[in-house]
C-alpha cells in the first residue's frame, strides 16, 4: 500500500513539474490597451532591467492604458530560477511583507485625441521589498479583480558578487571580419566563493535584449584559481546584423527623420514611413542607435508622458516580390510582448511590399526586420538587414548560481559589452 501511495505521488510530481515547465513567463500583454511597456533602471533607461541588491538605483516600471477611465491597478512578483522558470520559493522567502503593492501614481492624458492613462512605479520600493536574487516575472491586475491580468514581464535582482568581464570579436571560429561576431568572457570571484564551477554555474546571453535568440551556456573551458574562462564555444557565435533602423515622431507638424507623411484621419493620426529596402546585398553604414530602444518625446509638450499622442504607424519593405519558406515580422523593444500576429507583415501585391500598421505613441525607435523561416522560431537578419561584421551589438551575459543542496538559482553577476569598440 505505501509503495502505490508512493508511485501516485510520484506520478502527480511529475505532472505538476511539466505543468511548470510549460508555463509561459515572457513578457505578455493580456489586454491589447496596455501600450510603451518600459522596465529599466532609474537612471537609465537604456539598460537592462536589473537592480543590484543595495544599490541607490530602483527599477522603473512605465506604461499607458488606452482608456478614458481610470482604472485601479495592482502588482506582485513570482521567482523564477536563470532558464525564467518559477522556482520552488515561496513568497516569504524573496519578499519582505506582502507580495502585492497598489499602483498609486498615474495621471490621465492630457490633449490627445486618444485617450489613455500613464502609470508608473519603481521595484523595489516600501511596499514591495525583494530580499533574493534571481529573476523575477512582474504580473499587472486590477485591484478589484486579481484574475484579470494586464500583463507581465520580466526583471533581475542581481547579487553582484562576481566579475563578469567579456570580450567581442569579429574573427570567429566561423569566419574572419564576415558575418559573425563571437563572444567570450571570464567569470572571476572570491577563493572559496564557488565550489564547483563546472556545474554549479550556468550563464545566459542575449544580443540588444533579444530573447528569441538567447544562448545558455553551461560548460566553461577552462578553471583556474578564481577564475572561469568561456572561449572557443559555437555557442557564443552571433550573427553580426545590421544596426537598427531608426524613425522619429517627436513633432506633429513636420515630418520627421524616416517619416514620409502624417495626417489625420478620423478618430487617429497617421504616419507613414519612408519604404525601406532590404540591406542585405548593400555595403555596411555606421549608424548610432540604441540598440532596439526606444523612447517616448513630444517635442511640442512639458510632459511627453502624458501629452503625446498615439499615431497608427504605417512600416512598409518594398521586396518586388512576395519572399516563400518563412515569415517577415518587424522587431524592436516597442514590440516586447506584442502578440507576434500583430507584428506579421503581409504582403502587398500592388505596391511591391510587405506591409504593416502599428499603433505607437510619439517618440523615437529603433527596429529591424526579423526573417523566420517556417517552423522556427528564431528571427534572422541575413535575409533582409543582412549580417555585417562591422555592426555595434550590446550583449549581455548574466551568471547564475546553483550550489550543491540549493533550492534556486542566485544572480551572482552581469556583464555588458558592445561590438566593435
Amino acid at each position: 500500500m505505501k509503495q502505490r501511495i508512493f508511485t501516485l505521488f510520484a506520478a502527480l510530481l511529475c505532472v505538476a513539474s511539466s505543468v511548470i515547465a510549460a508555463v509561459n513567463t515572457g513578457t505578455l500583454l493580456y489586454d491589447s490597451r496596455i501600450k510603451s511597456l518600459t522596465v529599466a533602471p532609474r537612471n537609465n533607461l537604456y539598460l537592462p532591467p536589473i537592480y543590484v541588491m543595495g544599490s541607490d538605483d530602483v527599477l522603473n516600471v512605465n506604461f499607458d492604458l488606452l482608456d478614458y477611465d481610470v482604472h485601479y491597478l495592482r502588482y506582485s512578483v513570482t521567482h523564477c530560477n536563470a532558464d525564467w522558470q518559477p522556482s520552488v520559493l515561496v513568497e516569504s522567502e524573496y519578499v519582505d511583507g506582502f507580495n502585492q503593492a497598489d499602483i498609486d501614481d498615474y495621471a490621465q492624458s492630457y490633449t490627445t485625441f486618444v485617450g489613455y492613462y500613464n502609470y508608473n512605479f519603481t521595484i523595489p520600493n516600501n511596499d514591495l521589498r525583494i530580499t533574493r536574487s534571481g529573476n523575477y516575472l512582474l504580473t499587472v491586475y486590477e485591484q478589484d479583480d486579481p484574475d484579470k491580468l494586464l500583463f507581465q514581464t520580466r526583471f533581475s535582482v542581481c547579487e553582484n558578487t562576481v566579475g563578469v568581464h567579456a570580450d567581442v570579436t569579429s574573427r570567429t571560429d566561423v569566419d574572419y571580419n564576415d558575418a559573425h561576431q563571437q563572444l567570450s568572457y571570464e567569470v572571476t570571484y572570491r577563493q572559496g566563493q564557488i565550489s564547483d564551477p563546472y556545474n554549479e554555474l550556468t550563464s545566459i546571453i542575449t544580443q540588444n535584449g533579444r530573447e528569441d535568440n538567447a544562448v545558455v551556456v553551461t560548460k566553461p573551458l577552462m578553471v583556474q584559481a578564481g577564475k572561469v574562462t568561456y572561449d572557443h564555444n559555437q555557442q557564443l557565435i552571433f550573427p553580426a546584423g545590421n544596426e537598427y533602423r531608426r524613425f522619429e515622431t517627436v513633432n506633429m507638424h513636420t515630418l520627421n527623420m524616416g517619416v514620409q507623411s502624417i495626417q489625420f484621419f478620423e478618430p487617429y493620426y497617421h504616419a507613414t514611413l519612408i519604404t525601406d529596402e532590404p540591406r542585405a546585398n548593400t555595403q555596411y553604414l555606421y549608424d548610432k542607435t540604441q540598440f532596439g530602444h526606444f523612447t517616448i518625446r513630444n517635442a511640442e509638450a512639458d510632459d511627453s508622458f502624458i501629452e503625446s499622442e498615439y499615431i497608427v504607424t504605417h512600416f512598409s519593405l518594398y521586396t518586388g516580390g512576395p519572399l516563400t519558406g518563412g515569415n517577415l515580422f518587424v522587431q524592436g523593444g516597442f514590440t516586447q510582448g506584442v502578440p507576434a500576429s500583430q507584428l506579421l507583415m503581409h504582403y502587398d501585391e500592388g505596391s511591391g511590399c510587405y506591409l504593416l500598421d502599428i499603433m505607437l505613441k510619439q517618440g523615437a525607435y529603433n527596429y529591424q526586420y526579423l526573417w523566420v523561416p517556417d517552423g522556427s522560431g528564431v528571427g534572422e537578419t541575413w535575409k533582409i538587414e543582412g549580417d555585417k561584421y562591422q555592426t555595434v551589438n550590446e550583449y549581455l551575459i548574466k551568471v547564475y548560481d546553483r550550489p550543491m543542496g540549493e533550492r534556486y538559482d542566485h544572480f551572482v553577476g552581469y556583464g555588458i559589452i558592445y561590438s566593435g569598440r
